[in-house]
């Protein structure tokens, strides 16, 4: 770990975050909540909101593919996702929805600037990000697809958001 210079648990705890919250609506896979743990503390942000019937830590299903990162990033638990977005309104988030929707925008045209604080809502492996919570949401996000298929698991999902915030944040130097 030391060659690769990854952060300890305290400092990953200390560092700075990225002004970036990820609102888990509804998500009923303990691997998918695991892997967008993981990629959360890989990017470095600031918190997961876990909503709804969203499973939480600590569960052994959820440590399989987290692989520790349930202890690193910091997460909170909201009864009902419309009760997350309205506390993320009111502490200054503009809140989008990782959906294809009428009038989404398209990630890559997406114009984030690091100074304004962004919550990505993730719905729901079938059903996607509850219609309730689309009317409290600033606009969705689309990630755009060529093929047959007009869908990503929801991890994979959050994962091309994710990166795509930081590619535009973040020089990486190597």
């Amino acid at each position: 770990m030391d060659e690769l210079e990854r952060k300890s648990v305290e400092a990953f705890k200390e560092a700075k975050k990225f002004p970036l919250v990820v609102v888990l609506d509804n998500v009923r896979s303990m691997n998918n909540v695991g892997s967008i743990f993981r990629s959360a503390d890989a990017f470095l942000i600031q918190a997961i909101y876990l909503c709804g019937y969203t499973p939480q830590p600590p569960h052994r299903d959820i440590q399989k593919t987290a692989l520790g990162a349930t202890e690193t990033v910091r997460w909170q638990y909201f009864e009902t996702t419309v009760k997350a977005v309205e506390q993320l309104k009111k502490d200054g988030f503009a809140v989008w929805a990782v959906e294809q929707a009428s009038g989404s925008e398209i990630l890559q045209k997406m114009n984030w600037d690091g100074e304004q604080k962004i919550a990505l809502v993730l719905g729901n492996e079938v059903s996607g990000v509850a219609e309730e919570v689309l009317e409290y949401c600033d606009g969705c996000v689309e990630i755009p697809q060529m093929g047959m298929k007009h869908s990503l698991n929801i991890s994979v999902a959050a994962g091309i958001v994710l990166w795509e915030f930081m590619r535009t944040q973040v020089k990486v130097e190597r």
